[in-house]
């Protein structure tokens, strides 16, 4: 392994975060989950940083992150639903729009040209948002107690990135694809 490779050795043990974040939300350890979350999110800056400070950037990091990132808080929002803290409705939305996404990107990749991922402000918005929900509601539940109305907000705020920011890619993919070609 080369020292450079350090960015991409964080995201992979972003990986195996996610099973201990679910079991303990599972267990109703959500102050514990909450720190275990915590520690993923600095993992994902530490990996961000190295890779652009120091140029160790790479094709499957840039691929793996995103991957981390989606891992960590479908399964978070999953678990929250089942717990019945999440609305299922709005865990549904949060997953239909990634679908969506993935499956546009694959097509554009499939029949336009190679992708590279180019991340919306929109989206960037949407996942702080979506972070930010799941910091709440583990909060809440294991630290201390917010108003019902912080959690509700959240919970809007992120119905409306998620669909806004679902129209956005693919409104922006369908144009750039109607302006490359398909070649059908």
């Amino acid at each position: 392994m080369k020292l450079r490779d350090l960015p991409n050795l964080i995201t992979v043990l972003r990986f195996f975060l996610v099973p201990p974040v679910v079991v303990l939300l599972l267990r109703e350890r959500y102050g514990e989950a909450l720190a275990v979350f915590a520690v993923a999110g600095l993992s994902d800056a530490a990996d961000g940083f190295l890779a652009k400070r120091y140029g160790w950037s790479s094709r499957l990091g840039g691929l793996l992150d995103p991957l981390a990132d989606k891992a960590l808080l479908v399964s978070s929002f999953v678990t929250l639903a089942v717990l019945g803290l999440l609305p299922a409705w709005l865990v549904a939305v949060v997953i239909a729009r990634d679908v969506i996404i993935v499956g546009g990107a694959a097509t554009y990749h499939l029949r336009i040209e190679r992708l590279n991922a180019e991340p919306r402000l929109l989206s960037k918005l949407n996942t702080a948002g979506q972070i930010a929900l799941v910091v709440a509601v583990m909060f809440s539940e294991g630290v201390a107690r917010l108003p019902q109305g912080a959690v509700h907000t959240l919970v809007v705020l992120v119905l409306v990135t998620t669909a806004l920011s679902g129209m956005d890619y693919v409104w922006t993919w369908s144009r750039r694809a109607r302006r490359r070609g398909s070649p059908g």
